[in-house]
């Protein structure tokens, strides 16, 4: 991962969260599948409704407005600012700041496509891609969001069934937020970064086995919460 395609965002715990930036191609993809649903189903709707005269082609407009401006807010907004295409690339929205992106966000990019668009095929869109540092187009700069990409979180998951182990040091309040910050984020890491952050709690392991022994202990703290 080259460093100019991730983002690094300090969290209030004191937790440094490294985001993945997705490029235009993977954003571009998914775009491409996104209005190749929105066609297949504006195909259906024109079929189904195109018989019935005034009314059928009022259905069939009010369809398009629809589904070119509130299918990607809605499933941004309330499908981890995912839309089915993004969802394929294994790509999401979120804010820069690397919380979930809100409907206002949503709307606001979204809106903002048509800027974007300009003046064909969104080529001002494409060309701001490039030139930001955050590979932001016009509508993500306005929304304070970003295009990041998704990690699978399986084998995260399974890792954490494990037995657990007391910390061999004094827990503060600031250590116990930090335990439980990487514990909500740590799918959101590749390993190798797991291990990194690990490393900070016990420098003397490997890598693995301070992830290994993090995780233990992490895990102890929630069972002692419970």
């Amino acid at each position: 991962m080259l460093i100019d395609e991730r983002l690094e965002i300090e969290t209030p715990e004191g937790t440094l969260l490294t985001l993945s930036l997705a490029g235009p191609v993977p954003r571009a993809m998914a775009y491409g599948i996104d209005l190749l649903i929105r066609l297949v189903i504006f195909a259906l709707i024109a079929f189904l409704v195109g018989a019935f005269g005034n009314v059928g082609t009022g259905v069939i407009l009010i369809s398009l407005f629809l589904l070119e401006w509130f299918y990607p807010t809605l499933f941004e907004a309330f499908r981890n600012g995912q839309t089915p295409g993004k969802k394929f690339m294994g790509i999401a929205v979120v804010h820069s700041n690397g919380t979930p992106l809100s409907f206002n966000g949503s709307l606001i990019r979204n809106l903002l496509r048509t800027a974007d668009a300009f003046p064909l095929f969104y080529l001002l869109g494409f060309v701001t891609t490039l030139i930001s540092p955050r590979f932001q187009r016009l509508g993500d700069m306005a929304a304070n969001s970003v295009v990041i990409h998704v990690e699978n979180t399986a084998t995260a998951v399974k890792a954490d069934q494990g037995t657990t182990t007391p910390p061999d040091w004094p827990l503060g309040r600031d250590d116990q937020l930090a335990l439980l910050a990487f514990q909500e984020r740590h799918s959101q890491f590749s390993e190798p970064r797991q291990q990194e952050l690990a490393q900070l709690a016990y420098p003397e392991l490997s890598p693995p086995l301070a992830l290994q022994r993090l995780r233990s202990v992490t895990r102890y703290l929630l069972e002692g919460a419970k």
